[in-house]
């Protein structure tokens, strides 16, 4: 019988992905240990998820209020003609780490999956096919999830491209296992890209 403002945090913080019922009530019961200043400095910095991000007009990816497009479409250094599409915004930040990639993105806003009622008019693929023709482009790189629904999409995406498009460039980032992965341990997806993307040795 906790009181009923821990119980309201409780069940709050257990709508959190990954958030079971135990976890969510250490989360809360450290907060009431903590300081004051603790849980306002969340509930500020919170609320300004919703006032101070918003997704750029162009890309799709998450830029600050005071940005007009993302600065990953803005900057002069990266080039526009050439765009890798990814499901997410946090997508991006994987590639960016790389430092290894110097076009844009395009943020398709999830994955095709008519189980979980996502069908392709509620992702951004026209807005995708308009950017190809608005900003020249030669090659668009196909980053989707390698999971049933992400290899789904990115056939759609081929299809629909090359429809509209026939000279363009499409192509999609390499797959297999990754290191220190025992081939039991791998799934049935994973094996297929390994095997079609063999290489010479």
């Amino acid at each position: 019988m906790l009181p009923k403002a821990l119980e309201n945090a409780i069940e709050a913080l257990g709508m959190l992905p990954g958030v079971g019922p135990r976890t969510a009530e250490r989360y809360a019961y450290y907060l009431f240990k903590s300081s004051p200043k603790v849980s306002e400095e969340i509930i500020e910095t919170l609320s300004n998820i919703h006032t101070k991000v918003k997704s750029c007009p162009v890309t799709f990816a998450l830029i600050d209020e005071k940005d007009e497009v993302s600065p990953l479409y803005s900057d002069n250094s990266r080039d526009k003609t050439t765009i890798l599409v990814v499901e997410e915004p946090l997508d991006i930040y994987a590639i960016e780490a790389t430092h290894g990639y110097k076009g844009t993105y395009h943020v398709l806003g999830g994955a095709v999956s008519p189980i979980d009622g996502i069908t392709p008019d509620q992702l951004h693929i026209e807005e995708l096919v308009e950017r190809v023709k608005k900003d020249n482009v030669g090659e668009v790189i196909i980053a989707t999830n390698p999971s049933v629904e992400g290899e789904s999409t990115a056939l759609l995406l081929e299809k629909i491209l090359h429809e509209k498009n026939p000279k363009l460039k499409l192509t999609r980032l390499a797959r297999g296992l990754p290191l220190g992965v025992d081939l039991s341990y791998a799934d049935q997806i994973t094996l297929s890209a390994a095997l079609e993307n063999r290489t010479r040795l």
